[in-house]
């Protein structure tokens, strides 16, 4: 099938980005890459949403802001994909979910009020493209995700391991999703990966409590020795025909590139070595994502906000050639 033609549901043709020849790209509504808002389609494959909350942090604030920085900043974002020769918004629909408001006082109805609204978009039969907010966030997300699939693999870009117990005996913090997820049995623990991980610990036990509840560690001196194809190859080897959600935290990339977050470290991934390692994952069974972390007071020149519309935009792409695939395969059985 070529990257134009369309096995939209019900034969219509998704409708896409508004057209940058006609509308300039700075004018208009910030939606994600200038799609459609989700009301205005109805029902979409794929719903990018936003999570305005950081109140989980424990350094920096201001990633509540990041879901807008980086709907500004995928303005520039165009309808076809060399990299994966695709064009994601005419293989599906995709569509701007708007954002999910949520208490920012109180972190346990913060949480449930996520999960609930993931419960309702993912019950439409869309997928999810989530833009934080802090990580605090993708605990609520996987738990909706794991109702839907069962225990799913998680690919973890980060460079911290975010599997510690409690923060001041707060459980729910950005540096305690996944270990909530790994005790809630919402995550198969043959398959998790941490990708870009570096930087202090508190301790060794850090890494030791981290291998038991079963995960690997991809650093990001990994990826600089091995190349991304590797890493790329080691992880779909890891990962298998699982259900698969990406977790991205932009700090996964050096301040370099991801200077506008709250909790940086020296010697991260280039951009260019996490879109490539995304890239190499096309063949996964991504059935969710987020990008999160992204604190648009500490960028400049946009260069966080817009190396994860970028980010956001091949996990997309990703998941609309799946899904295109998918429903060529169930018309090709249909005949």
């Amino acid at each position: 099938m070529s990257s134009t033609e369309n096995p939209a549901a019900g034969g219509s043709r998704p409708r896409g980005p508004v057209d940058s020849s006609r509308i300039p790209r700075y004018a208009g509504p910030a939606t994600f890459a200038r799609l459609p808002r989700l009301d205005e389609v109805g029902t979409a494959d794929v719903a990018v949403v936003g999570v305005p909350f950081d109140s989980g942090v424990s350094y920096r604030p201001g990633a509540r802001f990041g879901g807008n920085a980086i709907r500004e900043a995928s303005r520039l974002l165009r309808p076809y994909n060399p990299a994966q020769d695709a064009s994601p918004f005419a293989l599906a629909q995709v569509a701007d979910g708007g954002d999910i408001a949520v208490n920012p006082f109180d972190i346990h109805e913060a949480v449930e009020t996520v999960e609930a609204a993931a419960d309702e978009l993912l019950g439409t039969g869309a997928r999810l493209m989530t833009l934080g907010g802090d990580h605090t966030i993708a605990l609520p997300l996987l738990r909706s995700v794991a109702k839907k699939h069962g225990p799913v693999a998680l690919l973890h870009f980060d460079a911290h391991l975010d599997t510690w117990d409690t923060y001041f005996g707060a459980e729910y913090t950005h540096g305690t999703p996944f270990r909530r997820a790994v005790e809630e049995g919402i995550l198969d623990t043959s398959a998790l990966s941490h990708v870009g991980t570096r930087g202090p610990l508190y301790g060794k036990q850090d890494l030791t409590d981290d291998e038991k509840m079963g995960f690997g560690i991809v650093t990001s001196a990994d990826v600089y020795r091995r190349g991304a194809d590797e890493v790329a190859h080691q992880l779909r080897q890891r990962i298998g025909d699982r259900p698969l959600y990406i977790s991205i935290d932009i700090d996964c990339l050096d301040p370099a590139h991801a200077p506008g977050t709250g909790t940086p470290e020296a010697g991260g991934m280039t951009s260019r070595e996490l879109l490539e390692i995304l890239r190499g994952l096309a063949s996964c069974n991504l059935v969710s994502a987020d990008v999160v972390e992204v604190a648009p007071a500490y960028d400049h020149a946009e260069i966080t906000s817009v190396a994860a519309s970028h980010t956001a935009y091949e996990l997309t792409t990703i998941m609309t050639r799946q899904i295109a695939a998918a429903r060529t395969g169930e018309e090709t059985e249909s005949k």
